[in-house]
């Protein structure tokens, strides 16, 4: 057996050109167009080609994009400001605050002070409670890419043995949420979990989001399980080059799985996609329009 290869790539350029071409008609509507604002503060370079991939992507859809790059010596009381600034500014309908943030920064605090109608990331925790109680939220990028990502090549996901590793505010604590939402059975694994090779070989589906570099092995797996594997490490190998890889071994998995998402490649391009997403329905609820299917 060799696994289908699932194409994030491909299936995120699909979510934008539905944005893109959702966008003219709330433009009409609302005579401006949806705006998305970025704060980075510091000069992490990760952070940077994140912000400037975000930039280019909003601008593509027929957004408005707003950066504004603060220095990594900047007070907490001038971040807290700045989205102060944001919430009560009407051009703006998302913020978005790039993480990490300096440690001398309250992430927690900066989150909490965004606007839970404008918090695209799915962060805030008004939105948190929301979406774990079953109520209209704006839901995070990440888990919401691998959801949109499982119904496409499985369907319905009702009764579905489903294991997530990880237990993350941002992907692993909100995918189970969105599993249970879908019907499916699921668990939630951590490093706490004994015998997670167990937990494995009995799942139909696994959501990797752990951070461990090819931690799930092949030997692990049911044959025929959906992998969908969130882990970006940057590892070095004997000749000095460095590669991403996920947190499955893919070229074991390969073998065994029904499906699986690729590094890169797979959920990477669907969150900058699912951030689009969440801005042009936060415009519309900002509006008080309906939003289309997206």
């Amino acid at each position: 057996m060799t696994a289908e290869i699932i194409d994030g790539k491909a299936f995120a350029e699909g979510v934008r050109a539905r944005v893109t071409r959702a966008v003219p008609t709330f433009v009409a509507a609302a005579r401006r167009a949806p705006g998305l604002a970025v704060v980075l503060v510091g000069d992490d370079p990760a952070s940077n080609v994140y912000v400037r991939n975000k930039h280019t992507a909003t601008l593509a859809v027929g957004m408005e994009s707003f950066e504004h790059r603060l220095a990594a010596s900047v007070s907490q009381a001038d971040v807290l400001a700045l989205v102060a600034a944001l919430n009560a500014d009407e051009t703006v309908d998302g913020i978005l605050v790039q993480l990490p943030l300096p440690r001398h920064i309250d992430a927690a605090a900066v989150l909490l002070a965004i606007d839970p109608t404008k918090d695209v990331d799915g962060f805030h925790p008004v939105n948190a409670g929301r979406l774990a109680t079953g109520l209209p939220a704006l839901v995070p990028c990440t888990p919401s890419g691998c959801l949109l990502l499982l119904h496409d090549v499985l369907g319905s996901l009702s009764g579905a043995e489903a294991l997530v590793i990880g237990r993350s505010n941002i992907v692993g604590k909100p995918m189970a949420t969105l599993l249970t939402a879908a019907s499916a059975t699921v668990t939630l694994a951590h490093s706490r979990t004994h015998d997670l090779p167990s937990h494995c070989r009995h799942a139909d589906i696994i959501v990797a989001a752990v951070g461990v570099p090819e931690l799930v092995r092949g030997t692990w797996l049911k044959p025929g399980v959906t992998v969908i594997d969130v882990g970006m490490n940057r590892t070095t190998a004997i000749d000095g080059r460095t590669r991403l890889v996920g947190d499955v071994h893919y070229a074991e998995a390969l073998a065994v799985a029904g499906a699986i998402t690729p590094v890169p490649g797979g959920v990477g391009p669907m969150t900058i996609a699912c951030l689009l997403r969440n801005t042009l329905i936060a415009a519309h609820a900002r509006a008080g329009l309906k939003a289309p299917s997206l």
